[in-house]
């Protein structure tokens, strides 16, 4: 691994997202609800969903499932100011695919777009792959976190903001009754998607509830086992992603299914390094590994630029950069583009 250093550096949201625009987003919601609509449906979309047959996805649902917590932190993703300034800073990186979200969040995005617009600026969120998280209701810590109901976005939703996809989850424990339930859900929600000819991305979890949580487990023949259970639900797998995290022996575990995976990165550690190191062994683990759906391993990245961690990730999936070198760019690009909003919005 290339030598990774902080030293003497620490991101500052404020130059990038300060409190000015922030706030014009509660104007634009109260003053203009009907403009993010508007701005949804004006959106120039994709002709095809991948580019060069490979994606770079950023996922920003979390605080909608009650998880807010980055390191000694509980509440650090619960700042919306902060969370939305850091997925903003990612989005902005034009070799970032797209980004899945809430409705709010990705309102918001819209809502900045449309400040932005006004101001004269670019439509930035014109050619991203935006994606709905459907299913919400699992919360972290609730008594019932397994019957994760779909409590957000919508097929008719989706379609109706003029999203490019969704994306579900289902997280199997198999002494737990109720997971039949979202099972069921995730199947229906595959089915009115295909029947919009839209893509699902899903994400397959087996889990296993020790001290109090529910805890993945990332070892190749429970990950296989869901895979399987994910590529045959709905009504037809042609549109069906799949989202498995990264572990040991990927080679093996990629080959349960053909449809095309993405891969995940977990929760952030604050050093970025070991998250690209995977990403880049992960590319080579077989023909259907095709990107990642990165999360708060890169908006929350420690003192680093979520910015210069998303481009070092997309170097690796669309340029075939090694670890090594993906680190150097993301030294190389801190800081960069830090006016891009406030060039517009003041």
């Amino acid at each position: 691994m290339g030598a990774y250093s902080v030293a003497g550096y620490k991101f500052d949201l404020a130059k990038f997202f300060p409190m000015s625009i922030f706030d014009r987003v509660t104007d634009l919601r109260v003053e203009r609800p009907g403009a993010i609509l508007d701005e949804a449906k004006a959106r120039r979309r994709r002709d095809t969903l991948t580019l060069d047959g490979k994606l770079v996805i950023l996922a920003a649902d979390h605080p909608g499932r009650n998880v807010t917590n980055f390191g000694d932190d509980p509440i650090a993703m619960a700042d919306r100011q902060q969370y939305l300034g850091r997925v903003l800073r990612v989005v902005s990186n034009p070799g970032v695919d797209g980004v899945m979200a809430t409705t709010d969040v990705i309102e918001e995005l819209f809502a900045v777009q449309r400040l932005v617009k006004d101001a004269g600026g670019p439509s930035f969120l014109d050619g991203k792959v935006i994606l709905g998280s459907m299913n919400r209701s699992g919360l972290a810590g609730a008594s019932w976190e397994m019957d994760d109901a779909f409590t957000c976005w919508t097929a008719e939703s989706i379609a109706e903001y003029n999203l490019d996809g969704a994306k579900i989850m289902f997280r199997l424990e198999m002494s737990e009754p109720v997971c039949n339930n979202t099972l069921i859900a995730c199947a229906e929600a595959i089915t009115a998607m295909n029947s919009y000819d839209l893509p699902t991305f899903v994400e397959p979890l087996p889990v296993v509830h020790e001290d109090g949580k529910y805890k993945v487990k990332k070892n190749p023949a429970d990950l296989m086992k869901m895979m399987g259970v994910a590529s045959s639900l709905g009504d037809a797998s042609r549109n069906i992603w799949l989202k498995i995290p990264y572990c040991e022996n990927y080679a093996q575990v990629v080959k349960a299914s053909t449809c095309p995976l993405l891969m995940l990165g977990g929760e952030s550690k604050g050093d970025p390094t070991g998250t690209i190191a995977d990403f880049a062994a992960g590319m080579q683990a077989g023909k259907n590994v095709r990107g990642a759906l990165v999360g708060r391993n890169v908006t929350f990245c420690g003192d680093d630029d979520p910015y210069a961690v998303s481009v070092a990730i997309t170097e690796v999936v669309h340029k075939g950069l090694t670890a090594e070198q993906a680190v150097e760019v993301l030294m190389g690009t801190r800081d960069r583009g830090l006016d891009a909003l406030t060039r517009w919005v003041k």
